[in-house]
């Protein structure tokens, strides 16, 4: 019987890498197909590995430098490559902002055919290392193994896994010893799980067959010294208690340690019991006030609650908002998808009112605690979908706004949500996204009745491809 040959990926030779595009990949082009590339820097001139290839487009990795860009530093990580979390780390952070504001402006214009000639220069973050106040690491029984690994691994060898998955693998996982995103002891306290594990034989997560043990562990921290560990395992155990112990016996700087026992197929814990076992049941963060003249603001951030990842950055994301909204005494301001009501409670002291909506009741039970902790008595939260509250009624109830702030998750806003931004007509949307693409979408309907003002970029996640914008468009 005759047997197919296994098919030879193409190789070409000496091309030159010219931007840097979506998914954080690079691109490059031969004979006009576009090669899609990951971990590579514009100015690179390397041999690209066809591995996939469609009717306008291939994907690709680099086998061979030839040259290396100007454009190029050293990876702080050693997971750099596998990890996939950080996919720009090895290009000049300067370049990484030209590139992410070229990637907002490309946006705005092709989908949405806005003109981006008055737009700002993208705001940079201090910090472009240890800025992510939250990460989630996953156990799992089947590690990524390296060709080195897969070479001279034994039958039978425990492949256990605990760190993060590797893109395009649901089950595998990629041991992580450090990361450069979160400051310690984030990285010791993962180690130090990792090591207890296996000196007591406690078995990890397997996806496949729905069994072991330790499942994640979710590591949150502030600006200040509140730190919150939350571990999540798949099945009830004696084990669970004594880990526990060592864990808060090793680091007594946390200060809400928590614990879940997840049974679902999926890691979503918003529908799952999670238990304070020792400490607060919270950790605090400060964020200064918008203006100078009043206290510095405290958010409160439960084991749910959603929170910027970059503490320091989203203080200049915010300001930046407040400062295009023009935020006047007498306005009356709505707040849309306003998960812990961090935004509303921010521009709170200088408004007449704040209507806030948001779809998560756990989230607007945070936000109304958070306006009860800074003395904000004029903020008003609604739980529910929005694009069945946001109707010509709950206008009639909460006064018509002069202002509407929208943040809105990375699929953006409900057609049906745009639609009735129309119909209110309020004097000035700031329209604040983490995907330009849906946010070009959405403003180009409402150019319908609105213009584009101002547009500005902010970086909240240097050495990765997102990017935050915001667009402060007016009443025509």
């Amino acid at each position: 019987m005759k047997l197919n040959k296994p098919k030879r990926q193409e190789i070409i030779e000496q091309v030159e890498v010219i931007d840097a595009g979506a998914e954080g990949n690079s691109v490059a082009k031969h004979n006009e197909l576009v090669i899609f590339i990951p971990f590579v820097v514009p100015g690179d001139i390397i041999d690209v590995q066809i591995t996939k290839k469609k009717k306008n487009f291939a994907e690709g990795k680099a086998i061979y430098f030839h040259k290396f860009s100007d454009k190029r530093v050293e990876a702080k990580c050693p997971h750099f490559g596998v990890c996939g979390g950080c996919k720009w780390q090895t290009m000049l952070y300067e370049d990484q902002l030209f590139y992410k504001n070229k990637q907002v402006i490309d946006n705005l214009q092709r989908i949405g055919h806005i003109d981006c000639t008055g737009d700002e220069k993208i705001i940079g973050s201090e910090k472009i290392f240890f800025y992510r106040n939250k990460l989630e690491f996953t156990f799992s029984s089947k590690r990524w193994l390296s060709e080195e690994d897969i070479k001279t691994l034994e039958r039978g060898t425990n492949r256990n896994g605990f760190g993060f998955h590797v893109p395009g693998f649901f089950d595998k996982v990629l041991e992580i010893d450090y990361c450069a995103l979160q400051k310690e002891p984030s990285s010791h306290i993962r180690n130090f799980i990792r090591d207890y594990a296996k000196e007591k034989e406690l078995s990890y997560y397997d996806i496949r067959e729905h069994k072991g043990l330790l499942r994640n562990i979710i590591i949150r921290t502030t600006t200040g010294e509140d730190l919150m560990l939350i571990m999540v395992f798949a099945e009830e155990s004696q084990e669970i208690f004594p880990m526990l112990d060592a864990i808060a016996k090793e680091f007594p700087q946390i200060t809400s340690l928590m614990y879940a026992i997840n049974t679902k197929f999926n890691d979503t814990l918003f529908d799952q019991e999670i238990i304070c076992y020792k400490g607060k049941d919270h950790i605090t963060e400060i964020m200064p006030s918008f203006r100078k003249d009043r206290e510095d603001l405290r958010f409160k951030i439960g084991a749910k609650s959603f929170y910027q990842t970059n503490s320091e950055q989203a203080y200049i994301l915010y300001s930046t908002a407040a400062e295009l909204a023009d935020l006047k005494e007498e306005d009356i301001l709505y707040d849309l998808y306003t998960g812990t009501g961090t935004i509303a409670n921010f521009v709170a002291p200088y408004v007449k009112k704040v209507v806030a909506i948001e779809s998560i009741e756990e989230a607007i039970t945070d936000a109304k605690i958070n306006s009860k902790e800074n003395n904000i008595n004029n903020t008003h939260f609604y739980a529910g979908d929005m694009a069945k509250i946001l109707n010509e009624e709950f206008v009639k109830e909460n006064g018509q706004p002069d202002i509407i702030i929208t943040d809105p998750p990375r699929a953006g806003m409900h057609p049906s949500v745009v639609e009735q931004l129309l119909n209110i007509g309020a004097k000035k949307i700031i329209y604040i996204s983490c995907n330009p693409a849906t946010q070009a979408r959405d403003v180009n309907i409402l150019m319908e009745k609105y213009s584009v003002k101002r547009i500005q970029p902010v970086d909240m996640f240097p050495h990765t491809q997102h990017v935050e914008n915001i667009i402060e468009l007016i009443l025509k």
